[in-house]
């Protein structure tokens, strides 16, 4: 099942109705977002960071306390964490681009719901074509079901390589998931040096 060919989203669909011609234009369209609920309660909309033309990038559920006030993805305990795995393998998020599946944070971090990622993701689509890397990380449940289109939990799914749209989609634990359970800590670290050997064989 590792290289599955599985009906995704990537750059597809919805998104061209907020086609741009690069990331400042869609971050200007998107603007002080409106569009659901979740703008009541945020602090600050937070949109990706990184290398705009990068071969890597990765996908997270929804900004939580810390990237809420900072208005950066990842900057929290899962960030810091998330910076030991590129670490790792000789990276740091500067050699990538980091984004999420909503844009605002849920209240009390709580699971996003299906109409906030129907409104959400056309952004992402938007951030995937505009990028256009050439393997994604998707981390965690949301963005793992969203970018691949499926059911399944990202237990069954993780560290496997499928291939969506033309490109690499390698599904691996949310680095939260390993603050609350330290078994997968381990886990991540594995996925992060199978994600090693993808980016060389990228190169070769």
């Amino acid at each position: 099942m590792a290289a599955d060919e599985l009906g995704g989203v990537l750059g597809t669909g919805s998104a061209r109705e907020v086609a741009s011609q690069d990331l400042d234009a869609l971050g200007a369209h998107i603007g002080d977002c409106q569009r659901c609920d979740l703008a009541l309660t945020r602090t600050r909309l937070v949109f990706g960071f990184g290398d705009p033309h990068a071969k890597l990038m990765f996908i997270g559920e929804a900004p939580g306390k810390n990237e809420d006030l900072k208005g950066e993805p990842f900057v929290g305990a899962a960030g810091k964490l998330l910076d030991s795995l590129l670490g790792s393998i000789g990276l740091d998020r500067h050699d990538a681009y980091i984004a999420n599946v909503l844009k605002c944070r849920p209240p009390s971090n709580r699971n996003p719901r299906p109409d906030e990622i129907a409104t959400c993701t056309p952004f992402l689509a938007e951030q995937i074509r505009l990028i256009a890397p050439t393997v994604v990380v998707t981390l965690g449940n949301f963005a793992t079901r969203y970018l691949l289109g499926t059911d399944e939990a990202i237990t069954q799914l993780r560290g496997n390589l499928y291939h969506v749209d033309g490109r690499q989609v390698m599904p691996i634990f949310h680095p939260a998931a390993a603050l609350y359970s330290p078994d997968k800590k381990q886990y991540l670290f594995d996925d992060f040096a199978r994600l090693k050997r993808v980016l060389d064989e990228g190169d070769a």
